[in-house]
């Protein structure tokens, strides 16, 4: 087994491990973050380096396999969906659950196209600007969505100020584009899948 392909089993391993860390009892602060999402989250940055980290190495050193193929989408729609799930059953309300729904729907979405496709004969649509802009967007809004105290929105509420409120805003934001590139990205792979039927 190669190394791009060992690099996604290890992000696959880190899911469970990041899943299990609220159920620990770990107890403490750092400058008003629980430790435990402060741990979650370096988890979740780990793993998202290493899907960055796996396909650059499988395209530089021409390691690309079918395995790879089938395992590296799978990994990161794992890692990204438990990470959403974690965050939405978080005590502070940090993600409503309307925001995974969407990403779990394009997901069937574009798992449906692809096995259509498959017995057709047609091919797979590229990602497009969307699916890029989705895929950056979800990884930084995650990363940032851990670390926030504050609940989903609650910069709109006018109860913040300072630095808590620059990165509720910042965080909010990022959830909301991702969730719109998401929904774009989906609906790319939806007109392609007509065409294709027809």
């Amino acid at each position: 087994m190669n190394l791009p392909n060992k690099l996604t089993i290890f992000r696959i391993i880190l899911v469970p491990v990041m899943v299990i860390i609220p159920y620990l009892p770990i107890q403490g602060e750092f400058y008003g973050i629980q430790i435990s999402f402060i741990i979650m989250d370096t988890i979740f940055i780990i793993a998202s380096i290493t899907d960055k980290l796996d396909g650059y190495l499988a395209r530089k050193n021409n390691q690309v396999t079918t395995f790879g193929k089938f395992l590296d989408p799978l990994a990161d729609k794992i890692l990204v969906l438990s990470a959403m799930l974690i965050l939405v059953e978080s005590q502070v309300y940090k993600l409503p659950v309307w925001i995974p729904i969407i990403v779990l729907a394009r997901e069937f979405i574009v798992s449906g196209y692809r096995l259509v496709a498959v017995e057709k004969g047609g091919t797979v649509i590229a990602a497009s600007i969307w699916g890029k802009l989705k895929t950056v967007t979800q990884m930084i809004a995650i990363i940032f969505a851990f670390i926030d105290v504050n609940s989903f929105g609650s910069c709109f509420s006018g109860n913040l100020q300072g630095f808590a409120f620059i990165l509720n805003l910042f965080t909010t934001l990022m959830m909301l584009i991702q969730a719109i590139a998401t929904i774009f990205s989906g609906y790319d792979y939806l007109k392609g899948a007509k065409s294709l039927i027809k």
